[in-house]
């Protein structure tokens, strides 16, 4: 097929025409080979100026077409829709940018500008030259969407996708949906109940008859692309029958063995045979086999001799269940920082010094001491001190600022007022105050104007050791005031540490299975912060809540909402669009090392072991080039992009121009 391309140059206003001389550019476009018609145009993606590349293709029977222009992120899908509309394959079309490597990098020297925009027009002409036209590919979706983890993000995620009456499967690695959010007291700025926020949800997502509820389970593996994905979940045994179980809580009223409950960090005691808190969903039991004396040495039934439904079951295994979906959902949440290797705070050795989260257990009406702050002895505290960013905005941990840490930090000051009298002194250790959200700053006021103190500093040292008599008893905050210039001495009875948010520690484990990247901070990285904050990397996979970064419950939650829409804007196509450009192997060349396989970042490839030939998986693939670039043989190639293109380009690009445009 004998080759007729167009080439047409857009002026972008003055853009590219104010910096290199178009007409002239036009001109020599119009003398290279197969080259039938070179036009150029004050905007070439107006109306008139598609029109014009759409009428060139029906009269001069064009088959390639190379727009010059600016860059092709922002209008190759343009002029591609644009030849597909006149009839030519899109993948026929070509872009050269020589707006920003052109015209604004040589806004100095138009000569030179100029020359450079004829080296790559030149380029751009050989690139068409050797494009094929590509077949749209697609594929149907799965209209099921699967939901990795079961806090406030999974929970607001999975019902806004029921509600459209799709299916969902919410897993959740412990007993029970809830995550972080039920271990709160109250929420800022409006201090509501948790409990009145979010276990209506909970409920909510039990009672769904889109929502398959599979907690104490993970992620065992996940294959497949956009539209389908298949997934094994790991579902442990609980050693309890959940369609027998009633929720009674006999079992675990008489279960002999107690251990530190993780829920309540170590506040106060669980049974062997447990729920998490008391409006956990499902209200369904595990039996903790490391601790349960059954599985020790087999001394004891004590579960199951009072258990009214005969629901107890020591023989239960964990089972693997097959899932598939069509969209992904990650809201596995966030760690807390353990202030211990900051050894000056004393945290773990210094009584009544404690972190966030445990203050957050004590302040829950369900917590260990049933709403009430209290000191290790039982005594209620006349004086607290709260250290902000404890882990975060630090060199030697977490850069990053938490986000949440100076809010949660006046709803302390103000609760502890609130309950413990207006004559409490509360003291806020800050570096500075961060209060962004809507009405957090009136809520900064308040607190204010309820006479918390605040100190601009960080804290040098928490210490027993007393020197005036006001400090005996006390615990002594030495901390610098950057305002008056000077270090302070400030005796409290119980210090709280504001801990930063951290990624989880299974977080590596995530990353690995759904090929998800990470930021330097560890937290998932989202495909664009401004443009796409809810999309990975790989699509049909998104990541919401604090498990691509601090936020608050508000920004939670309309992060998940947000997602929601992206997977029922995915389910409700039908099908999904694949990437034609996608690479292929020269079976003559490939010698089945391996290289392009374990270089692919979607697991797009696969060497067969009996042929010992590598295979492309073109539903996965990107089209991203890392196989082509590192294969040693050259046998992993693009399409549209193969190494005789590509070393023709350049030996276009790099002949010499000089004189071209005087």
């Amino acid at each position: 097929m004998k080759r007729k391309i167009g080439v047409y140059l857009c002026h972008c206003g003055s853009n590219i025409a104010g910096y290199l001389d178009v007409a002239k550019a036009a001109d020599y476009a119009a003398t290279l080979p197969y080259v039938v018609v070179a036009r150029h145009y004050s905007f070439m993606c107006s109306d008139p100026g598609q029109d014009m590349i759409k009428k060139d293709i029906k009269e001069l029977g064009l088959n390639g077409v190379l727009v010059c222009s600016c860059s092709p992120t922002l209008h190759l899908r343009t002029f591609r829709a644009a030849c597909a509309e006149a009839g030519l394959n899109p993948h026929l079309c070509e872009m050269a940018t020589i707006r920003e490597l052109s015209s604004w990098v040589h806004s100095h020297d138009r000569v030179a500008a100029t020359e450079k925009a004829m080296a790559l027009i030149a380029a751009g002409v050989k690139r068409v030259l050797y494009r094929n036209p590509l077949e749209a590919k697609w594929a149907p979706v799965n209209p099921n969407t699967l939901i990795v983890g079961g806090g406030i993000a999974g929970i607001q995620t999975a019902l806004e996708i029921a509600s459209a009456g799709e299916k969902v499967y919410l897993v959740e690695k412990e007993p029970s949906i809830g995550g972080r959010m039920a271990q709160l007291g109250k929420t800022f700025p409006d201090l509501d109940s948790t409990e009145e926020l979010l276990i209506p949800r909970m409920e909510m997502v039990k009672t769904s008859p889109n929502i398959e509820l599979l907690t104490y389970s993970e992620i065992a593996e996940i294959g497949g692309y956009i539209g389908n994905f298949k997934t094994t979940i790991n579902k442990k045994a609980r050693c309890v029958d959940e369609t027998k179980c009633n929720g009674c809580g006999e079992c675990w009223a008489k279960c002999p063995v107690e251990v530190p409950s993780e829920f309540d960090y170590g506040m106060r005691k669980r049974k062997a045979i447990y729920i998490p808190f008391s409006k956990a969903v499902p209200k369904i039991p595990v039996i903790d086999r490391k601790n349960c004396k059954y599985f020790i040495d087999g001394s004891c039934k004590a579960c199951e001799s009072v258990c009214p439904t005969k629901a107890i079951d020591f023989k239960q295994e964990d089972k693997k269940i097959e899932i598939d979906a069509g969209a992904c959902i990650i809201s596995t949440g966030y760690d807390t920082f353990d202030p211990s290797p900051i050894t000056q705070l004393g945290y773990g050795k210094i009584d009544n010094v404690v972190t966030s989260p445990e203050f957050e257990r004590m302040l829950n009406p369900d917590g260990p001491t049933g709403g009430k702050i209290v000191m290790k002895n039982g005594a209620t505290p006349k004086s607290v001190a709260i250290a902000h960013c404890v882990g975060s905005r630090d060199q030697n941990y977490h850069q990053y600022c938490s986000r949440v840490c100076c809010m949660y930090s006046l709803k302390y000051a103000r609760l502890i007022k609130q309950q413990l009298g207006a004559d409490t002194n509360v003291y806020q250790m800050y570096i500075d105050m961060r209060c962004f959200g809507k009405g957090h700053e009136e809520f900064y006021k308040q607190a204010s104007e309820e006479g918390v103190n605040f100190i601009r500093g960080k804290i040098g040292q928490i210490s027993t050791e007393t020197i005036t008599d006001e400090e005996k008893g006390k615990l002594v905050v030495v901390c610098e005031d950057s305002l008056l210039g000077s270090m302070i001495r400030v005796p409290v009875d119980m210090v709280v540490l504001s801990v930063a948010m951290k990624p989880r520690a299974d977080t590596a484990d995530i990353s690995r299975a759904f090929l998800l990247g990470r930021s330097a901070d560890g937290f998932f990285l989202e495909r664009h912060p401004k443009l796409d904050p809810v999309g990975t990397m790989l699509d049909g996979i998104f990541a919401v809540g604090c498990c691509h970064g601090p936020k608050d419950i508000g920004d939670t939650v309309a992060q998940a909402t947000g997602a929601a829409a992206r997977a029922l804007e995915l389910i409700s196509k039908g099908r999904v669009d694949i990437e034609s450009a996608t690479a292929f192997v020269d079976e003559e060349v490939c010698a089945g090392c391996g290289v392009c396989e374990s270089i692919c970042a979607y697991s797009a490839i696969e060497v067969n072991p009996k042929t010992k030939l590598a295979k492309v998986n073109e539903a996965i693939c990107k089209g991203c080039g890392a196989c082509a670039a590192t294969c040693p043989s050259k046998a992993m190639q693009l399409k549209n992009f193969t190494h005789k293109q590509l070393i023709d380009v350049i030996d276009e690009a790099t002949k010499d121009f000089a004189g071209l445009a005087k």
